[in-house]
């Protein structure tokens, strides 16, 4: 009984192109009480793995948060599969605009403390006093006012090529950083305004609302779903779509357009730009935006400096590497001084 992926990124992308099939791209959570997360996560790698199901989950006590790539011929029996779990009988998927069936090449099911990084005491938060849900049409009616803070809970690589118009867009790395600058910039308010709050999914605004009511935030509002619910609310009932660029997503993808409006600029010369690139040395692997033009000036590589290590035969680029760590630990989200035209934000 094979409980993990034997299989390596590459030879999983043989064996999809060779089935030809067509894939979903979709995601879902739910903050539920797992009493046992390893019997609980063995049984959904056995069922999805029959299914050729392919993604990144996360199961801790508190609940799953899923996101996922399905043969679309397979999406019934997948369906089914989340039925069968009481508490996650029609659980919310958020399907993708954007299907790509290269997003995910592994199914990875991961024991987490938290299923979001949020460095809170999920003990001391009841997750069940949470902001009230909006959606599409709501959510649009209610940012107009002059009484509603609109806040984007998500990091500013995410914000910097999308974003909804008036949103405030905190500068942080992490989720986790994010909760106590929000709640200190926002004190002022906690009985005045509306504080409505977005993200890509909803998952972070589930945990940051309840987080801002037990803080003493009365008014306290999350986008159903997030911008990918959004995104399809505005599409199948011709909302007006108040969002501007691309979503940002966590696979192979990683974005998809929501509107063609371009917010951000290149890292290197400033030029309008919202493709997010890893740099090619491997050592560095920073991600960063970076246009056409410098992609071919500086070979997919952030600096000279990393251009020329990539451009050593391999075996000297690995004897560069050792004993400095891995690209993980090295890996950056937009945070370099080489990068000249990196916006800020609150």
């Amino acid at each position: 009984m094979e409980l993990y992926n034997k299989l390596s990124a590459k030879q999983r992308a043989t064996l999809i192109e060779e089935a030809g099939s067509k894939r979903l791209t979709l995601s879902f959570y739910k903050y539920h009480l797992i009493k046992n997360c390893q019997l609980f996560r063995d049984h959904l790698y056995l069922a999805w793995s029959a299914l050729d199901v392919l993604g990144r989950i996360y199961i801790a006590k508190e609940g799953i948060n899923a996101q996922l790539s399905v043969p679309s011929e397979n999406f019934k029996k997948f369906k089914q599969s989340i039925d069968e779990v009481s508490f996650l009988e029609e659980v919310r998927l958020n399907i993708a605009i954007e299907h790509d069936d290269f997003a995910f090449l592994k199914l990875k099911i991961k024991l987490r403390k938290n299923i979001v990084a949020d460095g809170l005491d999920s003990a001391s938060i009841d997750l069940n006093n949470n902001g009230k849900h909006l959606n599409a049409k709501d959510f649009n009616s209610m940012i107009e006012s002059p009484k509603t803070l609109l806040v984007d809970m998500r990091n500013h690589y995410e914000s910097e090529i999308g974003h909804f118009q008036r949103a405030i867009l905190p500068d942080v790395d992490s989720f986790r950083e994010s909760l106590p600058i929000i709640e200190k910039t926002f004190e002022k308010h906690k009985k005045s305004k509306n504080i409505v709050m977005y993200c890509t999914g909803g998952i972070r605004c589930e945990k940051a609302s309840a987080f801002l009511k037990h803080k003493g935030y009365d008014n306290v509002y999350q986008l159903e779903g997030g911008i990918i619910e959004y995104a399809r609310q505005v599409k199948d009932q011709g909302i007006e779509n108040k969002f501007l660029g691309k979503n940002f997503v966590f696979d192979q993808r990683r974005s998809e357009v929501i509107t063609n409006t371009v917010v951000s600029n290149c890292h290197q010369c400033g030029e309008k730009s919202n493709e997010h690139v890893n740099c090619a040395n491997e050592a560095c692997h920073l991600l960063f935006i970076q246009c056409e033009n410098c992609s071919k000036k500086y070979n997919t590589c952030c600096s000279v400096d990393c251009q020329e290590i990539n451009s050593l035969p391999f075996e000297e680029q690995k004897k560069l590497r050792k004993g400095k760590g891995n690209s993980n630990k090295i890996y950056k989200k937009g945070r370099s001084e080489v990068l000249k035209f990196k916006k800020t934000s609150l």
